[in-house]
């Protein structure tokens, strides 16, 4: 019997899948659990149908993905922050605060969990910070970090 699996079920496949199993595990354990669908010629259109739609859905968010990436090069991001002796910083620059820069100044949508920071920011200077934006694509985002009068 063929079944399209409607959840991921251990030892048959993952979601989405077209699988053959034995007429009694079909008909006995995954089609009344709703674990799995008939593959009808109407149930294998449709399946079909959310891949294609699924694919686009995925080649639109790398697409934008890419975009926010090239847009990321062009657009330095200011941080202000205090200092006392020595260019020392009181604190540090979080990645919230960079986040906040980027919605502020250039209207970028960037969340903190997005930006990586290898080592806390606690001086005055140039930075790069790598930005995962999805879709295996990850981005540049060069931080100035200067003085609060």
């Amino acid at each position: 019997m063929k079944v399209i699996l409607q959840q991921d079920v251990r030892g048959q496949g993952k979601k989405g899948q077209l699988v053959e199993v034995s007429d009694g595990y079909g008909r006995n354990y995954l089609l009344p659990r709703k674990l799995a669908i008939e593959a009808t010629a109407e149930n294998l259109n449709t399946m079909k149908m959310q891949d294609k739609a699924k694919a686009a859905k995925l080649a639109q968010e790398k697409a934008a993905a890419t975009a926010l990436s090239e847009q990321l090069k062009n657009c330095p991001v200011r941080v202000r922050a205090r200092a006392g002796q020595g260019g020392k910083l009181f604190g540090a620059v979080t990645s919230q605060q960079i986040s906040d820069a980027l919605k502020e100044q250039y209207n970028i949508d960037i969340s903190k969990s997005q930006l990586i920071l290898g080592d806390p920011i606690k001086a005055f200077g140039s930075y790069e910070i790598k930005a995962k934006l999805g879709n295996e694509i990850s981005g540049t985002v060069y931080l100035m970090v200067t003085e609060e009068k």
